[in-house]
């Protein structure tokens, strides 16, 4: 994808950025698993890769020796002096900070406040299919998924649908842009906070009923927080809360297409959707995270330093066949189904609700829409690269429900 050389090794060597990580990482995981369940990397000035299922969790719960003043893997590493906010709050909180910075984001993400999101959700999904009606051939990831949290999230920003081609560019900027050059990067990370600073101080002088608004007015110990705050959170709700949602639509659309049983099951049995949506996300989740090393420590037989990275894959953890029967299979209706696509931990994904009533519309809508459709070229669909995985390119063959019957 950028500045780094061809992985070799996948145990010693390994790069969440390599094409061949991006085209298909689950054969490396397995691989991993089975002979070096902690690998490590010099690149990015050391990073670590657990791909078991207890391993992962053990780090994810692991507070105390592990920090998560960064979660993305880069270069750059944030300084310590950052914690215990982190650079982007409360995902990069450490506690005791992190507890009430999440919490004054739980009522903006409640499902009473995800319900009344329901409506909008719909309509902004049934205009995009609405769009895509009468073409052979359609592109569900830029056509489609990739507009739908972006559309959720400006709604609840207060700001128009029109900038979402500079929310997506943000996005592959800060997550996609990882093993870019640093200077390149930062141009375009500058640029993303002046657009949130100017948000900010647009909502200081002209409040109104939008997200932004009230985590300017809410209080965090009986004080507000720094707008400088608020312009990191609302960061973080547009990079996490647009790519791993459009990610996790566009996946399971992609499963779909690729395996045309579980979508017919899927039309003939219309109440299997939210239990297949669990199994969906356990198979494609598409966040993997990452932690910081506090100070140097052993961790099962690997000599950690004091700041290298550790890559969390919650994906590879979905797939511990350890973990879960059958794991390498996407059953539909599989009953008991505690996967790690949120999360684990004490930063376990505060928009949930969110991403599963947008995943569950956007079926809903896309199959009423295309209740047949097929891969047009397999070998046309490209993934993302970094900590988030999902389908950027999606070509599809369709045929509406008017042409089916």
């Amino acid at each position: 994808m950028g500045l780094h050389d061809p992985v070799t090794d996948w145990a010693t060597d390994f790069d969440h950025t390599d094409d061949a990580w991006v085209a298909d990482p689950f054969p490396i995981w397995d691989e991993l698993r089975e002979t070096c369940p902690v690998a490590h990397s010099e690149r990015y000035h050391g990073v670590w890769l657990p791909t078991r299922h207890d391993h992962i969790a053990e780090i994810a719960h692991d507070t105390e020796r592990f920090t998560s003043r960064q979660v993305i893997v880069s270069e750059y590493r944030a300084p310590l002096d950052m914690a215990p906010q982190g650079t982007a709050p409360p995902i990069t909180s450490d506690p005791p900070y992190h507890q009430g910075a999440r919490r004054m984001l739980l009522p903006a993400f409640s499902p009473q406040a995800v319900a009344k999101l329901e409506p909008y959700t719909r309509q902004a999904c049934q205009d995009l299919v609405d769009q895509l009606e009468g073409n052979d051939v359609v592109d569900a990831a830029e056509g489609y998924a990739q507009h739908i949290p972006v559309q959720v999230i400006a709604h609840m920003l207060g700001l128009p649908a029109s900038d979402g081609d500079q929310f997506r560019g943000f996005v592959n900027v800060v997550l996609e842009g990882v093993d870019q050059k640093p200077e390149d990067r930062e141009a375009g990370i500058v640029e993303f906070f002046r657009y949130l600073k100017d948000l900010i101080e647009d909502r200081m002088r002209n409040p109104g009923d939008d997200l932004v608004s009230y985590l300017l007015e809410v209080e965090l110990d009986g004080e507000k927080v720094d707008p400088f705050w608020v312009t990191r959170m609302i960061g973080l709700l547009m990079i996490a809360g647009i790519d791993t949602t459009w990610s996790a639509i566009g996946a399971s659309i992609w499963h779909l297409a690729s395996v045309p049983g579980d979508r017919e099951r899927l039309i003939a049995q219309p109440d299997l959707l939210p239990t297949a949506i669990e199994e969906l996300l356990r198979s494609y989740a598409p966040v993997t995270m990452a932690r910081l090393v506090r100070e140097d420590i052993e961790f099962n037989g690997c000599a950690m330093k004091q700041d290298d990275f550790v890559l969390l894959p919650f994906p590879a953890a979905n797939r511990d066949p350890a973990a879960f029967d059958r794991a390498d299979e996407v059953i539909i209706d599989r009953e008991v189904n505690r996967h790690a696509a949120f999360g684990l931990g004490i930063h376990r994904c505060v928009g949930s609700h969110l991403a599963r009533m947008e995943l569950r519309v956007a079926l809903e809508v896309w199959l009423a829409a295309f209740p047949d459709f097929s891969l047009a070229d397999a070998g046309a669909v490209r993934w993302s690269g970094g900590q988030v995985r999902g389908p950027r390119q999606l070509p599809l063959k369709v045929e509406t429900r008017s042409e089916r019957y």
